[in-house]
Parts: C-alpha cells; structure tokens; sequence
C-alpha cells in the first residue's frame, strides 16, 4: 500500500501543531507503507519508504493582489502543482485546508480515496478573517468541500468530531477518532540547561513556560494579561514566534513591554527553537501553561508532560481529553462567547485563574511532583505514535 500526504508543512518547515503531527506520522507509517509527502517548500528527499517533494507557488504571478489575499491565491495555485506530476498512491490524506483544494483535485482528477485529518476547523476560527480578509471565506468553502466528500475523516479528538458533525453535512460514521501521538524516545526529560543559560534564564527559581505561534487561537495575550497575577519569583519564558498579522504582533510588543516595567524576569524567546532546546524548556519549567480559547487537541500540552512537566491549560476542545484534573495538571474553565470570536466572556477573570493555577501548581511541591510522573504515564499509556499508525493504517486498508 502506498499513501500520499499533502500537507502545508514538513520538515524543516514546522511552525505549529498539524507539522508535527504530519512529521512523526509519516516516520511511523513508513515502516508500514510506501509514503509519499507533497509540501510547501523546497524539499528533496528519496530515502526508503519516505519520499519527500516541496513545492513553492509563483509568487510573482500575485504581485498586484490584495496582500490578505495573496496567501489563498500562492495556497490554491501550489495545491495545483502538487497535482501536476500524477499520483500512484493508494489513497491521499490531507492536512489543514492549506493543502486540501490539493485533495480536491486528486479526488476528481485522479480518482484516489481522500482522507481528511481534521486538525482545526475554519467555522471555529473566525480570527482568521484578520489574516485573510474575504480569503476566510474562500478557506472555510475550501475546508467544508473537502470535508464533505472525504472518504474518511479523522478527527484528533471526540470533541472535535462532535464539532464536525455540527458544522458540516457528513455522515458520521465516517468519522474515526484518532489521537496525536509523541515520540516517547524523542519528548523526555533531559538534564541539559544549554537553553536556559543562553537566554539567562535562572535555573534555581520556578518558570512558567508557553511554547506556541503569536495568534488568538493560542490565547497567549491572555497569558501575558496573567502575568501581573503570578507570584513575583516566578519567572515567565515565552517561546513565542510566527504572529498571524501585524496587529496581533504589535498587541504583543506592546503588550510584553508593558509587563516589563513593571517585573524583569519576563523571558520572550520570538525564534522558533530547535526540538532539542525546546525539550530543555520543558524539562525545567516547573508549569507549562496552554491558554487556548480553541484547541482540537493541543500536542503541546502531552510535549510538556512526556518531559515530565506539570500542565496549565484552558479546558477547551480536545485538551479536556488530554489533561486530567488534579492529576497531569490543572484545567481552567473558559466561559465563552457564543458566537465569533469565541473570547471568553470576562477576559479578565480567564486571565487570574490561569495565574491562580500557575501559582497553585508553583507552590505546592507534593502536587506538582505527583502531575509530573502521571503526566508521563498518561502519555507513555495512550499517545504512543505507533498505535496511532496502526490506526491510519487500518483506516486506509477500509476504504481502498
């Protein structure tokens, strides 16, 4: 059986969730499967039962578009090209709507089984507008298009199907849900503080961490907004990069310059590490916080705990089925608005209680030591990549 991803990022272009989880998937299924990966980039690799090719659209040919309308027109005409070459796989599976109109295609054109992972959904993402402008509109047609004549759907958490099953016309059992999984030899703890010396970070005093991209879906001027709340000896690293837009980075200078005048232990990391660096981050944290106002899953949260660090994180979407009360970490209850754009509805009050976690969590030794070995079973007992690939496999296997 041979499997043909289409998808927006691979190694070593990784900048969120969906990357991570194409990338780990695609080294386990190889030792399944032929795979073939089609992605934004400039990759070329033949190795064994992993091919890898990138492809760049001709941006030349949108230099006088709409700049929020650039990045659907680049999207849809490399989905194109991803097309060109013909497809001898089995059965195509896609990720992100970034490269399902490439799904589209090779569903119609080529007559392959399409397999949609579901890894975020537009209707949930109304933010996105500020990104796109009118180009949401044509990403959500794009998303709901693919969605609606899959063969398969993969949703990454129970939550997430039930929201499928709301915002789109499909059949449910059509839709299997299937975890994201970690590299357990890969996420552990590690004693190595390299990192920590670089960017002067204090080894001997607690740090809250969040790792993740500048955008509203992450919740982290929330997390910023909290600071004023934490306990004054702890210390904030934020490893954040990739802002959406303009605004939403400029609300985050502002916003980080601002604590800075009032505490010095604020640490923003603005380049994307490497995973051995972002490994040590995570081992010596004494919390990472997660404060997404939407999370279908949140492969971070299970990064954190596979090295064995306590977790903070808002219990929306798929995190609830991720992180266990009281025992992997806390979760704090975000009372959101009902419609666009889903904030929570007393920003302020989400705020103090992810501080009122992180200083629980901080203070309390016995705690924080009992979160941090069931954090590591949890993840040990049931995100394990090979189950997951065994999964795919077999869903792929129903539908040839």
């Amino acid at each position: 059986m041979k499997v043909l991803f289409f998808t927006k990022e691979f190694p070593p272009y990784v900048y969120g969730g969906a990357g991570v989880h194409v990338e780990y998937l695609a080294d386990e299924l190889k030792q399944l499967m032929e795979v073939e990966v089609r992605s934004f980039g400039d990759q070329d690799v033949q190795g064994e039962n992993l091919s890898i090719a990138g492809f760049l659209g001709t941006h030349n040919d949108f230099e006088n578009t709409d700049k929020k309308l650039k990045t659907v027109f680049n999207t849809m005409q490399t989905n194109l090209h991803m097309n060109a070459n013909g497809i001898d796989a089995d059965v195509v599976h896609c990720h992100t709507w970034y490269a399902q109109f490439a799904g589209i295609m090779a569903k119609l054109c080529y007559g392959k089984p399409l397999v949609i992972t579901t890894h975020s959904l537009e209707p949930l993402r109304p933010w996105k507008r500020e990104q796109l402008g009118r180009g949401y509109d044509a990403s959500s047609w794009i998303e709901k298009t693919a969605i609606e004549m899959a063969d398969a759907i993969i949703a990454v958490s129970e939550e997430t199907k039930v929201d499928v099953l709301k915002h789109f016309n499909v059949n449910e059992e059509k839709i299997q849900v299937i975890y994201n999984g970690i590299n357990l030899q890969q996420y552990q703890f590690t004693p190595e503080k390299g990192i920590l010396e670089k960017f002067k970070i204090d080894s001997t005093k607690p740090y809250v961490l969040f790792v993740g991209r500048i955008t509203r879906q992450k919740g982290i001027i929330h997390l910023v907004n909290a600071i004023k709340h934490i306990d004054a000896d702890t210390q904030i690293v934020l490893c954040a990069g990739a802002p959406d837009t303009e605004d939403i980075a400029k609300e985050m200078q502002e916003s980080v310059a601002a604590i800075k005048e009032t505490r010095d232990n604020v640490f923003w990391i603005e380049e994307m590490l490497p995973k051995p660096e972002i490994i040590q981050l995570y081992s010596h944290a004494t919390v990472f916080c997660c404060p997404s106002i939407y999370e279908p899953f949140g492969i971070i949260n299970i990064e954190a705990m596979a090295c064995k660090t306590a977790v903070v994180a808002s219990a929306v979407g798929g995190i609830k089925e991720v992180v266990i009360p009281n025992e992997t970490g806390i979760l704090v209850s975000v009372e959101q608005q009902d419609a666009a754009p889903f904030e929570p509805m007393d920003p302020e009050k989400f705020a103090k209680d992810l501080a009122d976690g992180i200083n629980k969590v901080v203070n309390d030794d016995k705690l924080r030591a009992h979160m941090e070995t069931e954090g590591r079973k949890r993840v040990e007992d049931f995100f394990d990549w090979k189950a997951i690939a065994k999964q795919t496999e077999n869903l792929y296997k129903s539908i040839i």
